[in-house]
């Protein structure tokens, strides 16, 4: 039988070790079961407000179905039933409600037709509203980076050249070579067959356009004055786009948006086990991420008002598994241990490669990897920090769904990866969502408040009604909680007694929700609202920050310990990515996310990932520099260390 994610896939044994591993509910009684479909013929299904109409094979998922035919719909887990974010309402026709969908939703949002689109079958024809996607996220579009010398590899020479004659008949390319004496010349095909047309049009005074000595193009008159390149973030949420001018060095346009690949799931796990499960995946996976970039471009060179022939060279900096899919190389080596790479760097590529449509003759720079979960996003970001130029002691933390950290002591360098999971981008967080309009970013909890609306004050992307929790506010709701008593050492939500003696301003927003989980309240749309329609933190969203956290902590004291140096000894904390931008260095260090430090000693470092694709695009010396790194840096696996499960168990606890 097939899941419909592609032919031969086996969906029931899927299902099956899903509901073994706890990760589904059993299957719903035969009440709540529609009727079975004959399994012939085909089931309309009516996507709104896209106003779109498919016919698909029946017993195929809502969300599947959605997925094949371009409909985005929002899911971290890439539809297997655990994130609970693939929200669609069944506007037509009827779909049964499952456990998850009392988990929910409220009894009037099941009554209104709302369902979870991976758990809806398409058994007979429905129409479906799907609430919109946020393909902007907030992300972090700038970084720390450092100052570098403008020497970019792609040059311009603007050149007069003498006509041929029966005394003077030097080929084309020699007249030119002989002209541009201060440069190699090692002409493409497409510079070859456009400089015999070019010359003689443009009456043989041409600008040639010479990338990394590769001549790439012959343009006529005198365009030395417009060269420019594309800066690639390829982030596994959100990708980011930098238009630069390589004349000046400066900026010209910024764009970012969510990562078209996140149908298939939050994070680079899923992603793997997607192509593992359907051998169509991969492709659809590439093809995904080559519009997310080829989109961004066209959106940089829209708002610059530069024409994408004077795009010379596009540079990449992306996580081992994002890169891997770009390029249509199957990522399951990277996925199963022993976690090989194909490569840990690239040969000369060019921009179409990547689906990027610029000028043809474009190269394209893809960072080296160190690992299969340290990629060249973050060498990319040692190199914009200047984690190798630096003498003191300076830890570099990526938070994100596999949390990359490096440790540099003035001599040497040491990174890992740490398994995070999806907390941090709001995934497994009964309210969480991504950080767009409506999320929570900032909580501060006052206990000696006199009434209730004073005693949470919460910051809100957008200013708009709270409709979900984001990793930032996350923490900062834990750290809160600690911070105040509501939470012990443990991470255990204290009894309702001991809130109403050691905190009454807060014991008030103590609930419990389902079978008895308890909860804490950080939003009521109104003041008699049911708490499943509040937004609120849950005993397990606790649970998954610790584990989180744990992960995390359990990285960089091993770091520490490798190269002989303490936490005090730390002189700096580099809290990188669009997630340690928001996040507060004082509930970072509450939770025991970083060392315990002054938080003068921690640095929001943004986009350092973007930061140095774009230095390698502005200099030569820069790009050399990234992949020296490769014989520089040591990389450790903590999955190799017999003791990191003991480390990480003692890691859970929250500091006092």
């Amino acid at each position: 039988m097939s899941d419909g994610r592609g032919p031969g896939a086996p969906f029931g044994d899927v299902v099956d070790g899903l509901r073994r591993e706890g990760l589904l509910e059993p299957p719903p009684p035969a009440a709540e079961v529609g009727e079975p479909h004959e399994g012939t013929g085909r089931v309309q299904l009516t996507f709104e407000p896209a106003g779109r109409t498919f016919r698909v094979p029946p017993g195929v998922s809502v969300f599947d179905a959605a997925s094949w035919n371009g409909i985005a719909i929002d899911s971290t887990c890439g539809g297997h039933g655990t994130c609970r974010k693939c929200l669609v309402r069944v506007t037509s026709g009827s779909a049964p409600v499952t456990r998850h969908d009392r988990r929910t939703f409220s009894e009037d949002q099941i009554a209104e037709g709302w369902r979870l689109a991976c758990l809806v079958k398409a058994t007979h024809d429905l129409g479906l509203e799907v609430p919109p996607l946020v393909t902007r996220p907030k992300a972090s579009t700038v970084g720390v980076g450092r100052q570098v010398i403008l020497r970019p590899g792609v040059q311009k020479r603007y050149v007069e050249l003498t006509d041929p004659t029966l005394a003077d008949q030097r080929t084309d390319l020699q007249r030119l070579r002989d002209a541009v004496d201060d440069l190699t010349l090692n002409p493409d095909l497409h510079a070859l067959r456009r400089l015999p047309t070019v010359l003689r049009q443009s009456d043989f005074k041409v600008t040639a356009v010479v990338v990394d000595e590769v001549l790439i193009d012959v343009e006529p008159g005198d365009t030395t004055g417009s060269r420019h390149a594309i800066a690639y973030d390829l982030g596994t949420t959100t990708v980011v786009a930098t238009l630069l001018d390589l004349e000046t060095g400066t900026p010209v346009a910024v764009a970012s948006m969510l990562n078209k690949q996140q149908p298939f799931g939050g994070d680079v796990i899923t992603r793997i086990s997607a192509t593992m499960m359907d051998p169509e995946a991969l492709g659809r996976l590439t093809q995904l991420a080559r519009q997310t970039l080829s989109e961004l471009a066209g959106e940089v060179l829209d708002e610059g008002g530069i024409s994408p022939q004077s795009v010379y060279e596009v540079a990449l900096a992306g996580n081992a598994t994002m890169t891997a899919l770009l390029l249509g190389i199957d990522p399951e080596p990277l996925g199963v241990a022993p976690f090989i790479q194909v490569s840990a760097d690239w040969p000369v590529l060019h921009a179409s490669d990547l689906g990027i449509d610029v000028h043809p003759g474009a190269r394209a720079t893809i960072f080296p990897a160190l690992g299969a979960y340290v990629g060249g996003d973050i060498v990319a970001g040692m190199l914009a920090s200047g984690l190798d130029r630096d003498k003191r002691v300076r830890l570099f933390i990526d938070v994100g769904t596999n949390c990359e950290i490096a440790l540099s002591d003035g001599e040497r360098i040491v990174t890992t990866a740490a398994p995070a999971g999806p907390a941090f981008e709001g995934g497994a967080i009964r309210c969480g969502m991504r950080a767009a309009d409506g999320a929570i970013e900032v909580i501060t909890l006052n206990a000696g408040a006199s009434g209730d609306d004073e005693a949470v004050t919460l910051g809100v992307i957008g200013d708009a009604e709270p409709r979900g929790i984001c990793g930032s506010g996350l923490v900062d709701a834990v750290a809160e909680l600690v911070r105040v008593g509501l939470l012990d050492e443990s991470g255990r939500l204290i009894s309702d007694e001991a809130a109403a003696a050691s905190v009454p301003a807060l014991a008030g927003r103590l609930a419990t929700i389902g079978d008895g989980e308890r909860v804490f309240i950080l939003h009521r749309p109104t003041p008699d609202a049911p708490t499943v329609e509040c937004v609120y933190l849950s005993q397990r969203d606790v649970r998954e920050l610790q584990f989180a956290k744990a992960a995390i902590s359990t990285g960089w004291t091993l770091l520490l310990e490798e190269l002989g140096v303490t936490p005090r000894d730390v002189q700096q904390v580099l809290l990188a990515g669009s997630f340690g931008s928001y996040l507060s260095p004082s509930s970072a260090v509450r939770i025991g996310l970083v060392p315990k430090l002054p938080v003068l000693r921690i640095v929001s470092a943004g986009n350092v990932a973007g930061e140095g694709a774009k230095m390698v695009l502005l200099s030569a010396r820069e790009r050399a520099g990234a992949d020296a790194m490769l014989a520089e840096v040591a990389y450790i696996e903590l999955s190799d260390r017999p003791d990191f499960n003991d480390r990480f168990i003692d890691q859970l606890a929250f500091p006092v």
